[in-house]
């Protein structure tokens, strides 16, 4: 009976991750080895860092033919939850696309980031940092400040707010990639460019209108960031993504953003002719643009059909 208890155990939370909790002498040391991509084996403490599959070279005479998309994600797409789902449990630990990807930023072990889609503009960490973040002090607290008074921590808490674009704001992504023609396997290929996260703008939250309500934004979503995919492959492939049927699953960010394991709609196309908008020309119709959209889909297969006319 403990026998088979053990076995669904280990079934439910993988292999690698309940050897760690297993041999961890309390939840803090198991939280910092998870934290630090580390699992006990034995009396040591070895590394669990994957390094990503290399795309390897390509050389611009083979690309045949090539467009380049911008697409939007929708986390509130069922098929895209797996990437907004963010939580902090003892067993199982799963982060959400944003939550990754700005704990890089602020950790270092993200730096190709950008202000926009072109990565032309690079953004320092202040930056980002008031893109994703506000801190409103009181004027009472100042106040306190200007009079010269000892002002201890608890006046600085008291009057002190701050407001943080978290993953729950977060709803949309903005992903920028190239579908093109590899002539030397004769197989289309797509190669992911880079990531936007599109949340809210922390200096709208926390407003007092005239009538002293608090301003909602509502769905007013900016581009907080835009990220070099391939600088962010190596932290990509050490997360899982939470899969609610598998517990013990390994796919991870790298392998569904390459793979293109979501569901997205394409908003802006370049096929070497000029960048078109589709809400700028075709406005004020959202019928008519996800046909367009649609239809730049199908240009994309249609792609892969006149290969073989060559």
């Amino acid at each position: 009976m403990k026998k088979l208890i053990v076995s669904i155990f280990l079934a439910s939370v993988g292999f690698s991750q309940a050897q760690t909790i297993l041999n961890s002498k309390s939840p803090e040391e198991f939280r910092q080895l998870r934290e630090e991509n580390k699992m006990m084996k034995g009396d040591s403490i070895i590394s669990k860092e994957v390094v990503p599959l290399s795309y390897g070279y390509i050389d611009e005479k083979d690309v045949l033919k090539s467009i380049v998309v911008w697409e939007i994600i929708d986390m509130n797409d069922k098929l895209n939850q797996q990437l907004y789902h963010n939580s902090d449990g003892l067993v199982t630990q799963n982060k959400s696309l944003f939550q990754i990807l700005i704990d890089g930023i602020n950790s270092g072990k993200i730096s190709e980031v950008y202000d926009d889609e072109y990565f032309t503009t690079r953004l320092e960490p202040e930056e980002i940092k008031k893109r994703t973040s506000k801190l409103v002090i009181s004027d009472d607290l100042i106040d306190k400040i200007n009079s010269g008074a000892k002002v201890t921590e608890a006046d600085r808490a008291a009057g002190t707010d701050v407001y943080e674009t978290k993953s729950e704001d977060v709803k949309l992504l903005k992903i920028k990639g190239m579908w093109y023609i590899d002539k030397r396997d004769s197989q289309m290929k797509y190669r992911l460019l880079g990531i936007a996260a599109m949340g809210k703008d922390p200096q709208t939250m926390g407003v007092i209108g005239g009538d002293g309500e608090l301003v909602d934004s509502g769905d007013d979503y900016i581009d907080l960031f835009w990220v070099y995919y391939p600088n962010v492959r190596p932290l990509l492939a050490n997360y899982v993504v939470f899969n609610g049927k598998n517990l013990s699953s390994d796919i991870t960010y790298d392998d569904v953003m390459n793979a293109r394991r979501f569901s997205s709609i394409i908003y802006k196309s370049d096929n070497g002719l000029g960048n078109g908008v589709i809400k700028d020309y075709i406005p004020r119709d959202a019928d008519a643009q996800l046909e367009e959209s649609e239809r730049i889909k199908a240009q994309i297969l249609q792609m892969e059909n006149d290969m073989w006319n060559y």
